[in-house]
């Protein structure tokens, strides 16, 4: 069943919210599940940090990477889930799957996807502050495609931060703020191959893996991997390379032992 329709957020105050970004992916919530929709490109996308996920986390935790056990008895958060493109397939892999997101129609859409697949993914529309506030924890925590979109994106790292547990992770996947960036992530992705709807992005909100790495700077973890997704624009297959000029993936780990930042 889906949550009501109204755009909307978590009723409580939160820096990190934008109620414009809300709204918008709100009204395409629709859209999701179709992979020749407008979130195609999230789709064509979603393989390669899919891949990345697993072989960290695998790697991480010492297991094998392929099998449906890879990411068996790890407890995993997805902040900005979405419709649970992400969720679905890492939930298959053996994870116990927490997806959040702050736009209620998109948790509907999720729910619904999962439970007509049975998986049991446990989905809801609030913040990554609100599962801070509930002192909950995870081994690995996901951040893909979601800083770009938010008010605070400092705020938004210290909350997905304190989310990890000890010996856990943090994944981050943004686009970063570069000229190329705003050539091939904004103009041609949005205005000339129309890949991505108008207004998706905004390139000034962009942020560089030195940013990043300096919001993590004092919340006890400390980055380990860095990333670039590039895509062949013939086949359309993104893969992992050492091109971080537009999309990275950041993985960062809290030591055992290491309790989360007050």
């Amino acid at each position: 069943m889906l949550l009501k329709d109204q755009v909307d957020a978590p009723a409580h105050p939160d820096t990190t919210v934008d109620a414009r970004e809300v709204a918008r992916f709100q009204s395409l919530a629709e859209e999701w599940w179709k992979p020749a929709g407008k979130f195609g490109p999230v789709h064509d996308f979603n393989s390669a940090r899919f891949d990345y996920i697993i072989d960290r986390a695998a790697g991480h935790f010492r297991r094998q990477p392929s099998g449906g056990g890879a990411l068996a008895g790890l407890d995993v958060l997805d902040v900005g889930c979405g419709a649970g493109l992400l969720c679905e397939p890492l939930a298959a892999r053996g994870a116990r799957l927490v997806g959040i997101d702050a736009a209620s129609r998109n948790v509907g859409i999720a729910r619904a996807h999962a439970a007509r697949g049975g998986l049991s993914i446990e989905y809801r529309h609030c913040l990554a502050s609100d599962i801070v506030a509930e002192d909950r924890r995870f081994d690995v925590v996901l951040n893909t495609e979601v800083i770009e979109h938010v008010a605070d994106p400092a705020q938004l790292m210290a909350d997905c931060a304190a989310l990890v547990k000890p010996g856990g992770l943090l994944v981050v996947a943004t686009l970063n703020r570069t000229f190329r960036s705003l050539l091939l992530g904004i103009v041609a992705a949005e205005y000339v191959l129309r890949w991505l709807p108008r207004g998706t992005h905004d390139w000034r909100r962009f942020v560089t893996p030195d940013e990043v790495r300096g919001m993590l700077e004092n919340t006890g973890l400390s980055p380990i991997d860095l990333r670039g997704v590039t895509l062949n624009p013939l086949t359309r297959r993104w893969r992992l390379s050492g091109d971080t000029s537009v999309n990275y993936m950041l993985q960062a780990h809290r030591p055992s032992g290491a309790a989360p930042a007050p």
